[in-house]
């Protein structure tokens, strides 16, 4: 029992007593580094966003257009031009809608376009928000929850992703199957916090994120289209950014299954399945994220963008084709179910 208090006071000793103070800045450097640690997983804990602010989000934009969107399209980096194809839109600045958070990254607008696609009433946000610009988890996803008060039913969403798996080439779609999120892993989780049964259950269901019946959908229209031998099934994960993965990371996520890498899309899919949406996500490979300590490649944001840019016809056509097709009755039982 004695031996222990000899020891800490002997490790206390290791410094001349000229250094007594270069160690008290140590320790003071070290506990400030936990304390900021911890503080940014409590914040993203503790914040919740009130069914109520959602209710009134809604209600707002149920004011001010006349379309009831019935499915929700989230346009990645470089990919807003999906929203360009709506008919007869109603569009909205993030930083005008009550409660929305702005979007700040490039390549992502920061607009909610209302129209019709190929018939069907749609909500497209150009642009979305993310953790690294340092907004409380709860409220990146806050527009999946105002979305389905407002009616949505189904949510597709895409985003770039840099390539893990070798096979893949820039510029393949990868139509998400299973996700991994790295970031629940250390407690940031949209349904931390109070769970409001009004929204969904305390413990929803993962294993079934993504709509398999929409994946087939996805299949049959890429064939129909001459896409399939740019078309892939993969594992998507996500990370926290906004720095680009290292090698090592890049090679732990491959080892653990990870087809793609991102910073986004699996928090809003999570609060969406959390309120009974069908949900469809599928990745631009924008980049081949570096896996060999040899080669002098890089991740930058330029090439995502200029990728986006040359596969965003492509990437329109197959959506719009796909939105043609959902069925609204089956839409319903779907979310029943």
């Amino acid at each position: 029992m004695w031996g222990r208090p000899e020891r800490v006071e002997a490790s206390k000793n290791r410094f001349p007593s000229g250094n007594q103070n270069n160690a008290g800045r140590h320790n003071e450097t070290r506990n400030n580094l936990l304390n900021s640690s911890s503080h940014f997983i409590m914040s993203q804990s503790t914040f919740s966003v009130s069914y109520e602010e959602c209710r009134t989000t809604a209600d707002w934009l149920l004011k001010h257009t006349q379309v009831r969107p019935t499915v929700g399209i989230v346009c990645g980096s470089g990919l807003s031009a999906l929203a360009d194809m709506l008919k007869d839109p109603q569009v909205f600045k993030y930083c005008d809608i009550p409660n929305f958070p702005n979007s700040t990254v490039r390549g992502h607008a920061g607009k909610l376009v209302f129209g019709t696609l190929k018939g069907k009433p749609c909500v497209c946000m150009q642009g979305r928000f993310h953790l690294y610009e340092g907004h409380p988890i709860q409220k990146i996803t806050l527009p999946m929850r105002v979305f389905k008060l407002m009616g949505v039913k189904t949510m597709i969403m895409t985003n770039a992703a840099g390539g893990l798996n070798q096979d893949y080439k820039v510029g393949d779609f990868m139509i998400i199957k299973d996700h991994i999120n790295m970031p629940g892993f250390a407690g940031v989780n949209p349904l931390c916090g109070p769970n409001d049964d009004r929204f969904g259950v305390r413990f929803p269901c993962m294993s079934d994120a993504y709509d398999r019946e929409l994946q087939q959908l996805a299949h049959d229209v890429a064939a129909e289209l001459g896409f399939s031998n740019f078309l892939r099934d993969g594992v998507y994960s996500v990370i926290g950014g906004p720095s680009f993965e290292t090698i090592a990371e890049c090679r732990m996520l491959h080892r653990l299954g990870a087809d793609a890498v991102g910073m986004s899309t699996v928090h809003e899919v999570i609060v969406a399945r959390h309120a009974g949406m069908r949900c469809f996500a599928m990745s631009l490979i924008s980049n081949r994220a570096v896996m060999d300590y040899d080669s002098r490649e890089k991740a930058n944001h330029d090439e995502v963008l200029e990728t986006g840019q040359l596969r965003a016809k492509q990437m329109e056509v197959l959506v719009s084709t796909m939105v043609a097709r959902i069925d609204d009755d089956e839409n319903e039982d779907k979310n029943n179910s």
